[in-house]
């Protein structure tokens, strides 16, 4: 089953939260294999801090020295596995946070449900707690790619494309190091999901099929 994970500030969080990520182990099944496939842009003795967590599958499963999930659902200390610090709040807010006590920052299925200007802030926000060196890696929907399943999700506000996220990223102030335009099914509902130990093999694939979701990698300088 692969990665899914909602955010939308605009919507009852909780419900929505318990509709589209229902407790399934093989969820963080896929997360551990993704993970591993992410390793080189993961600073494993450093900090880790991921928005919009959800769960906090794909929390656990980086491979860092301290993992930090933040996400609206109050819920969310009772939900995350153990060794991972939980914070309820605002992945657009990260005051609470200071100046480059991240490593590493993920994100994944969260820019296209925020508005411009959230974006924006979010991406300013995630500049200054990173360290000079350390990574931010999107796992996104590519519009490209899915353009008639894109707006399937209501909560979708936003459109992206590797090219225009990778523009994006440049204007904010990050230099893209890595962009893998066919990264994964677009989403949990897909044929692939009947089977999690089939995610490292479709990784390998030269040509992904059934690909939606984008994968870039940006650097704070």
């Amino acid at each position: 089953m692969l990665p899914e994970r909602r955010y939308c500030p605009s919507v009852d969080e909780p419900t929505y939260f318990s509709t589209r990520l229902t407790d399934d182990p093989r969820r963080a099944a896929v997360w551990t294999h993704i993970a591993r496939y992410l390793r080189p842009w993961i600073d494993a003795g450093g900090a880790a801090l991921d928005l919009a967590a959800g769960r906090g599958e794909l929390t656990a499963a980086l491979e860092a020295k301290r993992r930090v999930a933040i996400d609206l659902h109050p819920a969310l200390p009772d939900l995350v596995p153990e060794g991972v610090e939980a914070v309820v709040g605002d992945a657009t807010d990260l005051r609470r946070f200071t100046d480059a006590e991240f490593t590493t920052v993920t994100a994944s299925n969260f820019l296209e449900h925020l508005e411009h200007t959230d974006i924006d802030r979010c991406l300013s926000e995630v500049l200054r707690v990173l360290r000079p060196g350390g990574h931010l890696i999107l796992v996104q929907p590519n519009f490209a790619l899915a353009p008639r399943a894109y707006f399937d999700d209501y909560t979708h506000r936003t459109i992206h494309t590797d090219v225009s996220l990778a523009d994006r990223l440049g204007a904010a102030g990050f230099e893209v190091v890595h962009v893998e335009r066919r990264f994964l099914p677009l989403s949990m509902r897909s044929r692939l999901s009947f089977g999690h130990r089939l995610v490292p093999l479709y990784l390998r694939l030269p040509w992904r099929p059934l690909a939606g979701q984008m994968l870039l990698v940006a650097r704070r300088p």
